[in-house]
Order: C-alpha cells, then structure tokens, then sequence
C-alpha cells in the first residue's frame, strides 16, 4: 500500500456504493421531492393533516370520513403520495390532493 491512500470507505446511501470519503456526494435541495397538500401548503414527515373529503379504504372495508385528523406522516418520495398510520389500517397511502396541513 502506498502512502496516502486509506483503507476507509464510507456508505453512501443515496447511490448505494461505498465511496472514499471525499467522493461522498450531498443531496442537494434540488433533488428533494416537494410534496404538497390540497391547498398547495408544503408538506413535510411528522406533519399532521385532515382529510378534506371521505375516502374508502381498499381491502379495510373502511370509509375514512371527512376531517379526519392524521397524524405523524411520512414523504414516500413521490409528489402525490404520504404514508400514514390510522387506527387498524396498516400500510396506508393516502394522496396528497386529498389531504390539508392542520
């Protein structure tokens, strides 16, 4: 081994290599999917949101009605998509046009 070179790597999990650590690339905010709600407020995880109209549920044989609140969501990285939790729904995908930040 030469003098100078290391034998650390580091994980960049954006492209899923390991890199030497001065070729780690930063996200920049460009990258960064902005997700909005129905009334055009950005959303963000951990946001709380009101459902704006009723919505059934698919393979729940639940309705989710109008005003319900939901809390502590999650960015799926898709413009339109939040992931949530709901009281005996697991794995729910709501979109964002029918939500509004509380």
């Amino acid at each position: 081994m030469q003098t100078g070179e290391s034998d650390e790597y580091v994980y960049d999990e954006a492209t899923g290599e390991w890199v030497a650590p001065g070729d780690v690339t930063t996200a920049s905010s460009d990258d960064a999917v902005e997700v909005r709600d129905s009334v055009g407020n950005l959303l963000a995880d951990g946001d709380q949101v009101t459902l704006i109209k009723d919505l059934k549920v698919k393979g729940a044989g639940q309705t989710l009605k109008r005003g319900t609140l939901i809390k502590s969501i999650r960015l799926t990285g898709d413009a339109q998509e939040i992931d949530c939790r709901f009281d005996g729904i697991k794995g729910l995908v709501l979109r964002a046009e029918f939500v509004r930040k509380r």
